[in-house]
C-alpha cells in the first residue's frame, strides 16, 4: 500500500487508515446497522488483515469506549508496536451515554498520560485534539495547543494534531499543529479549500466519513471504490481514515484504492 508523508513530520503514513471506534463502543454512534464489539480473536484477526494490507496507521480515542484499552492489549500481544502509527486523541470522554468535554492544559496533559498507560506505549504517534465542534476556534486561548506542544517537546507524542468538524476551526489549528483530522467526501467536498489551505503550510490532513459511516455504497449513488478515489485525490490529503471490524471489508477498501499510484506524496 502507497504512504505519505504526514505533513512535514516526515512520519509515513499508508493511505489507508484503521479506525477503531468499533473496537471499544457500540453505544450512540452513528452507523446504519447495530453491531456488537469483537472479541480479542476477531480483534487480532483485523489487525493481522491491516498488517497484511500494509495498513499502519491505527485511529482511537477515550471516547471510544474500551478502544484504547483493547488496542494496548492487542499491541503488548504481538510485540510489534513500532510497526504502527498510533493517533489517539484528547478533550473529549464518553461515559453513560454521553460526552463531556474539557480541552484545558491540564486536561490535555492528563489525557495523554491515561492514554500512554491504556495503550502501553511509552510514545503516542499523533495525539489531537477531539473537537465538539464548540471551542475549536478558541483552542489557543485556552492553552490546548500549548499543552500539545509541551507534550511534544517532552518526547510522549511524535505529532501534534485537531480532528475538527468545521473549516474555522481547521483554520485555528492549521497554524499550531502538524495534522488535522476532517470531513471530506464526495457528497460532502466542502472542505476542499481547506485541505489546499493545510498543503500549502506542509500540515497533514486525515480525511474521516469518506464512506459516509458506512452510507457509502448502501443509502448513496456512489461505490466505495468512488468514494475513496474521490477522498485521496487532493494533495494535501495523507490518509482516508475508515472505521470497520470486518476484515473483508478492509481488503475490499484497499483494493479499491489499489491502482491509485505507488509514489509518496
Amino acid at each position: 500500500m502507497q504512504h505519505r508523508h504526514l505533513g512535514n513530520t516526515g512520519i509515513p503514513v499508508s493511505i489507508i487508515g484503521l479506525g477503531l471506534v468499533k473496537l471499544g463502543r457500540n453505544t450512540a454512534v452513528k452507523y446504519p446497522k447495530p453491531f456488537d464489539l469483537p472479541d480479542d480473536q476477531q480483534a487480532m484477526r483485523l489487525l493481522d488483515t491491516a498488517a497484511d494490507l500494509g495498513i499502519n496507521l491505527l485511529d482511537t480515542a477515550p471516547a471510544y469506549g474500551t478502544s484504547e484499552q483493547r488496542l494496548g492489549k492487542l499491541l503488548e500481544a504481538r510485540a510489534d508496536r513500532d510497526a504502527w502509527i498510533i493517533s489517539t486523541k484528547a478533550g473529549e470522554s464518553f461515559a453513560d451515554g454521553q460526552s463531556t468535554y474539557d480541552f484545558t492544559p491540564s486536561a490535555i496533559i492528563n489525557s495523554c498520560t491515561q492514554s500512554l498507560r491504556r495503550l502501553r506505549t511509552d510514545r503516542i504517534d499523533l495525539f489531537m485534539l477531539h473537537s465538539d465542534g464548540q471551542a475549536e476556534t478558541r483552542f489557543d486561548e485556552i492553552g490546548s495547543f500549548d499543552a500539545l506542544d509541551d507534550l511534544k517537546r517532552r518526547g510522549l507524542i511524535r505529532a501534534t494534531g485537531a480532528s475538527v468538524k468545521t473549516a474555522q476551526g481547521a483554520a485555528a489549528a492549521i497554524d499550531r499543529v502538524d495534522a488535522v483530522m476532517l470531513e471530506y467526501s464526495i457528497d460532502a467536498p466542502a472542505m476542499a479549500d481547506t485541505i489546499e489551505h493545510a498543503a500549502a503550510r506542509a500540515v497533514g490532513v486525515l480525511v474521516k466519513k469518506a464512506l459516509g459511516s458506512g452510507r457509502v455504497g448502501k443509502q448513496h449513488e456512489h461505490s466505495p471504490a468512488e468514494a475513496l478515489a474521490f477522498a485521496l485525490n487532493p494533495s494535501g490529503v495523507t490518509s482516508v481514515v475508515v472505521g470497520t471490524i470486518n476484515p473483508g471489508h478492509l481488503r475490499e477498501n484497499a483494493g479499491a484504492i489499489a491502482g491509485l499510484g505507488d509514489q509518496p506524496r
